[in-house]
């Protein structure tokens, strides 16, 4: 049965929705085929036809996830702060939830063994996170504004990784009010 340009874009969508929060819930090794059809209602022939590969596809989702991610951090048409930011990402909420989260920390520490599309597509999310943030800094030189809001961004991504990372919830929370201490948010 032939499925129509809108019912393939639908597909596709719901493909990618479901791997985005997949890959930041289990890791891109630890997801399946198998998993992402099922969490997104469709058949392996719909992944492979919309994707080609099960590579491709993560390359896409990354790319959704550090897009979405960064808009739900700084929504358009809010006049963020950096303090704001800072008290968003260093969350229990955001902890908590990293299928919804920043992709920039859940798949981080897989990143060195993947391809270069992913790769790419990570660095690519990193660098427009960075430049998100570098807009909320003072810094009077562009060089200067751009090293800071790389700082910036590794803590607030190695501060969260950390959180999520121990199995002690007394300590996570210590990780991430140490974080926005740092960051100069300190309050929840």
């Amino acid at each position: 049965m032939k499925v129509s340009k809108e019912k393939s874009a639908e597909n596709r969508a719901r493909i990618l929705e479901a791997a985005a929060r997949l890959f930041r819930e289990r890791g891109l090794q630890g997801t399946g085929v198998d998993a992402l059809v099922g969490a997104a209602g469709l058949s392996h022939g719909s992944l492979y036809s919309q994707f080609g590969s099960k590579d491709r596809l993560a390359a896409e989702a990354l790319a959704a996830a550090l897009d979405s991610g960064t808009q739900s951090l700084l929504p358009p048409g809010e006049a963020p702060e950096l303090g704001m930011l800072v008290r968003r990402y260093l969350s229990r909420r955001h902890r908590d939830a990293p299928g919804g989260g920043c992709a920039l920390a859940a798949l981080g520490s897989e990143m060195p063994r993947q391809g270069p599309a992913l790769r790419s597509a990570y660095t690519a999310g990193l660098r427009r996170l960075a430049g998100r943030i570098a807009a909320l800094l003072q810094e009077d030189r562009p060089d200067a504004r751009e090293d800071a809001a790389l700082a910036t961004l590794a803590m607030l991504v190695g501060t969260l990784t950390l959180a999520r990372a121990v199995d002690d919830p007394a300590l996570s929370d210590r990780l991430l009010a140490l974080g926005r201490r740092h960051l100069g948010a300190a309050r929840d």
